[in-house]
């Protein structure tokens, strides 16, 4: 457990070096949690409430998911797994002397925190000065919602690494990484809360794993899910994690076989 922790640090420490991306990263989130809270607004007004959540409620929740695009890698694959493949590089990464799924882990949870201290803080923030919003005063919350957010790291991480897999296969992986993005986009409430899908749609994609990306993280924070109902959020996280990485590790198993190392 040390050597991913090191691991983790090492690469917490590598994104403090893209100081213009993460500007622009800041930037970006904030403009367009901005726009959308105007859209929202202008929805709320027709109905008090949509989706049991009220104007507050949904404003919230459009800067907690401005604030989750970063942690959970939303827009993008975000691994530099296919880019290796197709250096050759990732021979070198198959024979170190780790876990290969567990180090691309440990790579992606040290991305993730450096993302939610640098990216996400500051658009709510500004969100928070221009909107009416929904803070907790309570801190079991906050750290109720962190554990939520920490989960949904995971769940993300496990998606995004089937896709960047696919890279073993198809060398070009561009089509697989953008469905992914898309269906994330969609199905993760990154556009809209997942309550406010109509019917059966808003049934099913609150079964899947995308719900744990934005979804219920934001229930925790907003106070829509409490006592035993955190919980069970908690059980929907870690359930989909570990069936998305064990499938992560059969396709990894599967990959080794298609890699031919030359010269060595």
């Amino acid at each position: 457990m040390v050597v991913y922790a090191l691991i983790t640090r090492q690469a917490f420490r590598r994104y403090l070096t893209y100081r213009g991306a993460l500007f622009g990263g800041v930037l970006a989130n904030t403009v367009f949690g901005v726009i959308k809270a105007f859209i929202m607004t202008a929805v709320w007004r027709q109905r008090a409430t949509i989706g049991g959540y009220g104007l507050a409620d949904a404003l919230t929740y459009v800067f907690l998911a401005q604030a989750m695009i970063g942690p959970m890698s939303l827009l993008a694959n975000g691994l530099d797994i296919p880019a290796r493949v197709r250096s050759g590089d990732i021979g070198t990464d198959l024979f170190r002397p780790v876990d290969f799924q567990n180090y691309w882990l440990a790579t992606d949870l040290g991305r993730a925190g450096f993302a939610l201290l640098g990216r996400s803080v500051v658009p709510f923030v500004i969100g928070g000065l221009l909107f009416h919003l929904h803070v907790p005063e309570d801190p079991r919350v906050w750290a109720a919602f962190l554990v939520a957010v920490f989960l949904g790291t995971v769940v993300s991480f496990a998606l995004r690494y089937l896709a960047a897999m696919s890279a073993f296969w198809l060398l070009d992986e561009k089509g697989v990484t953008g469905l992914a993005n898309v269906l994330t986009s969609f199905l993760g409430g990154m556009i809209v809360p997942l309550v406010l899908f109509p019917g059966w749609l808003g049934h099913l994609a609150r079964m899947l794993p995308w719900a744990s990306l934005v979804q219920l993280p934001a229930d925790v924070f907003l106070g829509k899910r409490t006592g035993a109902a955190v919980g069970g959020a908690y059980l929907f996280e870690a359930g989909w994690a570990v069936a998305l990485l064990l499938a992560g590790r059969l396709v990894t198993r599967r990959a080794r076989h298609r890699v031919v190392v030359q010269g060595g």
